[in-house]
């Protein structure tokens, strides 16, 4: 789940050459660690070795979900919005003037070559938590489910488009909430791994009708907030909080808030993050947030 290396073992190098596809989200574990290693650069001062990111194309695509963090936040993260629209070569260059670094950073583009940018944003699966292009769109706000006692069916061949647990009852006659152009399929799943690893759990599929931009963050917090209410089981764990780094958000959450007020100041903050993100683009085509 991580990328794992020691500082000692940067001493003495010329150049890091970092290739990883990242997924279009803040909280993806392995371009935390690439900011990990940004961020030891850093200390090492004169002695720290150039380094290189090979840039690929955002399968995610440049739609923005969701704010920057204004609370507790998790630990190398830069202040980005939940579902960034940004390559990894952006998010470098912008973290890169975030932390300060003095070290030689080059960006090598997703457009270098035609195969760079004719081929599929992946030929192998990132995560095994990301196994297609589908599971981009959902991941925005499906990655908060990890810090729930809901499972986002992590060991099934569709993670964050099926959610559920042993707890969940369902019902097609029940209001679940559901988007524009989304329905809400009862279910039932067994992962074969993580949360719940051999236990059968009912809960629904996501699903989207062709050709519809999916806010998952809007949907997922309008979930979260049906299961809190409706279940005395459900329960958010460590992490969640620092995870969505967002004060007005949590409050919707827990019922202070209404919809309409939460999604006014997604709104507000989605415009702030992309006047941000255009100072570090790369590429001709800029962040945009769904209307």
């Amino acid at each position: 789940n991580h990328i794992e290396f020691a500082p000692e073992d940067l001493v003495g190098l010329n150049a890091v050459v970092v290739e990883i596809q990242d997924v279009g989200t803040r909280y993806f574990n392995y371009t935390k660690d690439v900011f990990n290693l940004m961020d030891v650069l850093k200390q090492m001062k004169d002695d720290a070795p150039s380094l290189y990111i090979v840039d690929h194309i955002n399968p995610a695509g440049r739609v923005v979900e969701g704010t920057m963090p204004s609370t507790v936040q998790e630990v190398n993260v830069p202040k980005v919005a939940h579902r960034h629209g940004l390559t990894l070569g952006e998010l470098a260059n912008l973290y890169y003037h975030e932390i300060g670094a003095k070290y030689a950073l080059h960006v090598i583009s997703a457009l270098a070559t035609d195969s760079n940018h004719q081929l599929m944003p992946w030929t192998i699966a990132p995560a095994s938590d990301i196994p297609g292009l589908f599971t981009c769109d959902m991941y925005g706000g499906g990655g908060l489910w990890n810090n729930t006692n809901i499972s986002p069916a992590i060991g099934t061949a569709r993670p964050y488009e099926y959610i559920g647990a042993p707890f969940v009852k369902t019902s097609s006659k029940e209001a679940v909430p559901a988007a524009d152009g989304v329905l809400m399929r009862p279910c039932s799943f067994t992962p074969s791994c993580g949360k719940y690893e051999g236990k059968k759990c009912y809960g629904y599929q996501i699903m989207l009708e062709p050709g519809v931009e999916y806010h998952s963050l809007l949907h997922t917090l309008q979930l979260i907030r049906y299961f809190k209410e409706r279940y005395p089981e459900f329960r958010l764990e460590e992490g969640f909080e620092a995870k969505l780094s967002d004060p007005v958000l949590m409050d919707y959450i827990n019922g202070k808030v209404s919809l309409e007020q939460m999604r006014e100041h997604v709104k507000v903050e989605e415009q702030k993050w992309i006047r941000k993100a255009k100072k570090f683009t790369l590429y001709d085509d800029l962040p945009y947030r769904i209307k």
